[in-house]
């Protein structure tokens, strides 16, 4: 569903999470992990490596291993967004990863030139707000925000690159949905630190008086929307550079999944972000921000090539290079309409205004999707091996 929503998008490489295991081969566990995606992935796919507490000290060293197999990149969890016993099931590999573990991974990352990618909030500060919330009756989950607060991506943010620039990592944040935190990466990289943002069309669309609506908890992915003056801030961000890159966390709900959870605590996350990403982008940045085509280019596609290690076989026009196109026809101008989607029952965009749309895609030369008619199938996609350019690693790039 992942990849046939990508494709239907413009979007031709996914990356996916998968956790390392403490025993045996560990490139050939991520392998075993990622054979779900044979006969069923419309795009190319590659995934990053998830470390955790459960994970030993051995299997942190050893992580060059899965840099050499071609798997560089690390995805960490700095909190584990729920309080245990909390219900609902993860769609993600989670679990925090505690501040020992993680500047030993930090090392090993800097050591073997991976890079490392940082869903950042302060753990015993979110616990803290789930006791308070229920004490001070704001258990509704309109109030998630208030849990996952702009305070807790600050104090993570400022941790996380404090303990990064010690290690002398290169690092990203995933989807950054505060001033504040976007502020601690602007501060890092004008220092000359490798520190990157990257930000969910979600969060760029839509703020956390949303929340407040009938079916409100459509909207809702960890860590969580934030007031309407952070929505700005990131857009500021993503035009002027402090944020990199548009993507993530595009995990496919149903509607029935999504209305269920009516507390703080069960709200579900994940959201159906990947198939609009390309289209909605361009409406908002382009037609109605001015974003130049260049720069539009770069944050939806080679910006993130770069620092994940894909480019220049990705995120590039260029002799040698893979030929991925998303072909998006500015003259389109609709009403975003169910029918115009491909995979689950329901958009947080339906009814959404776009002008200009992914009309063709072409995966390494074939092409996918043509004028409302796909054309290829779940045998086309192929397993990406990395290697993150240094120069990415040494300085902010991108």
């Amino acid at each position: 569903v992942h990849s046939l929503g990508a494709i239907w998008g413009g979007t031709t490489t996914v990356v996916d999470f998968a956790p390392v295991p403490n025993e045996g081969d560990l490139a050939a566990g991520i392998h075993d992990y990622m054979s779900v995606w044979q006969g069923q992935a419309y795009t190319d796919y590659t995934t990053h490596c998830i470390y955790r507490n459960s994970n030993t000290p051995d299997s942190i060293a050893r992580f060059g291993e899965l840099v050499a197999a071609g798997f560089p990149s690390v995805k960490i969890f700095t909190t584990n967004i729920r309080p245990p016993g909390a219900s609902g099931t993860s769609l993600t590999p989670i679990g925090r990863i505690d501040t020992g573990r993680l500047y030993d991974l930090m090392q090993q990352i800097t050591r073997h030139g991976g890079v490392l990618a940082v869903h950042g909030e302060d753990d015993e500060l979110v616990m803290y707000n789930y006791l308070m919330a229920q004490q001070r009756g704001i258990w509704d989950y309109h109030n998630v925000h208030l849990i996952h607060s702009k305070d807790v991506e600050d104090f993570a943010f400022r941790n996380v690159v404090r303990m990064a620039e010690r290690a002398g990592t290169g690092m990203y944040f995933v989807h950054v949905t505060a001033k504040d935190g976007m502020d601690v990466i602007a501060e890092a990289r004008s220092n000359g630190q490798p520190v990157y943002g990257e930000v969910l069309t979600l969060a760029l669309s839509f703020g956390a008086e949303r929340y407040k609506e009938p079916d409100g908890m459509k909207y809702h992915t960890y860590p969580s929307l934030k007031p309407e003056e952070d929505r700005h801030s990131l857009w500021d961000g993503i035009m002027k550079s402090d944020l990199s890159f548009t993507a993530t966390d595009s995990s496919f709900t149903t509607y029935l999944d999504k209305i269920e959870g009516k507390n703080v605590l069960d709200i579900r996350g994940g959201n159906v972000g990947i198939e609009i990403r390309m289209g909605i982008n361009y409406t908002e940045a382009v037609v109605k921000r001015g974003m130049s085509l260049e720069r539009y280019a770069d944050i939806t596609s080679t910006n993130a090539a770069k620092i994940l290690g894909l480019y220049p076989r990705k995120g590039a026009i260029a002799v040698g290079s893979d030929a991925d196109f998303a072909i998006i026809d500015p003259a389109v101008k609709k009403s975003l309409a169910m029918s115009d989607l491909h995979v689950r029952d329901y958009s947080p965009w339906e009814g959404w205004e776009v002008e200009g749309w992914p009309t063709t895609v072409i995966l390494r030369g074939k092409i996918m999707v043509d004028n409302g008619e796909l054309l290829g199938d779940g045998n086309d996609g192929q397993l990406i091996l990395r290697k993150v350019d240094q120069s990415v690693l040494q300085r902010p790039t991108v």
